[in-house]
């Protein structure tokens, strides 16, 4: 009997966050693979913000059509090749899709080594969208020193994780911004930050004037307005404002939000400093390895939030904008 895969498919464009009716279920038979293509058991998926702005027409990242699968990036095992230098039993990462078997062009995937960090590590701490966009932001481009102090936004996040960790590491004194006490506890308790504000049960403007008396030295933002206006207000001389996301802005991409408060970059010489990973590609090497090294000796950790069953896939990509969610969330189909 051939193999099936169950997919997730776009049922309907959202408007917003998205809903369990915008996606449904489908199992289809896998088709007999073509040269250069593999199949692959899909081991876990990255629940990612690019997911949502896929479904948006005429999206940044491609589209996903009505009715096609949604985007999602993920890792798994190689189970059958007809590709030159992937063999049966190869792990690796790419474009899996929503769907528990998936069948792609070998060219498409990358070979990993789980070895000492575990396969999802290349979809959290190791990843392309989490781990390696991290170090591009804060590492390549932030560069934080030891006299800095550095504000990470969404820092209980994934990304935000990482690049919260970075500074750290760097010697930077970091205060990272989160919804919730448990989050704030664990952005001090577990990652080792300086300071937390929880911005669900704070005034985040005077708790940053009371944290950072002498302005905020760089500027990590996941989240966008408001509360990217609130910082930019109270940046440093020549401070660096890297933008690496704006989730609060994905599900209204035509009536994106931008500051009210950026007259403060030119006043006090600082930089805005937008980017993708893609356009650091030739750092990836170089983050892999300090990501790698960082997580092994114990400097960097990635919590990590597991829903089961590729049934839980919506509901994942809604924890993702309801912040219901510490770390990396991804779901093991």
């Amino acid at each position: 009997m051939s193999e099936v895969t169950t997919q997730v498919l776009l049922e309907s464009r959202p408007s917003g966050v998205p809903a369990p009716e915008h996606f449904r279920l489908e199992t289809t038979p896998c088709e007999p693979l073509e040269d250069g293509q593999v199949r692959v058991d899909v081991a876990a998926l990255g629940i990612d913000a690019f997911i949502r702005t896929a479904l948006n027409e005429g999206s940044f990242h491609r589209n996903v059509p009505v009715g096609g699968l949604v985007s999602a990036l993920g890792v798994g095992v190689v189970t059958e090749s007809r590709f030159d230098g992937l063999e049966a039993g190869a792990e690796v990462f790419g474009p899996m899709g929503a769907q528990t078997i998936a069948t792609l062009p070998g060219a498409a995937l990358q070979t990993i080594d789980a070895t000492d960090v575990g396969i999802s590590a290349h979809l959290g701490a190791l990843g392309l969208s989490t781990g390696v966009t991290a170090y591009a932001g804060m590492q390549v481009i932030g560069q934080p020193k030891p006299t800095d102090t550095v504000v990470v936004t969404a820092a209980a996040g994934a990304v935000g994780s990482v690049a919260a960790q970075i500074a750290r590491i760097a010697g930077a004194r970091v205060i990272g911004i989160a919804g919730g006490p448990h989050k704030a506890a664990f952005l001090t308790d577990d990652l080792g930050l300086a300071a937390a504000i929880d911005y669900k049960n704070e005034d985040v403007e005077a708790r940053l004037r009371e944290l950072a008396p002498d302005g905020v030295d760089l500027f990590f933002d996941n989240v966008g307005n408001p509360i990217l206006d609130i910082v930019i207000d109270q940046i440093a001389e020549r401070a660096r404002i890297v933008i690496c996301g704006a989730i609060a802005q994905y599900g209204n991409m035509d009536a994106v939000v931008g500051p009210s408060n950026y007259l403060r970059i030119p006043e006090r010489a600082a930089t805005l400093h937008g980017f993708t990973v893609m356009h650091y590609a030739d750092h990836i090497p170089e983050a892999m390895e300090a990501l790698r090294g960082w997580v092994i000796d114990g400097s960097l950790t990635m919590r990590e939030t597991v829903l089961e069953g590729i049934e839980a896939f919506p509901n994942a990509l809604i924890t993702l904008f309801s912040g219901g969610h510490v770390g990396k969330l991804l779901v093991r189909p």
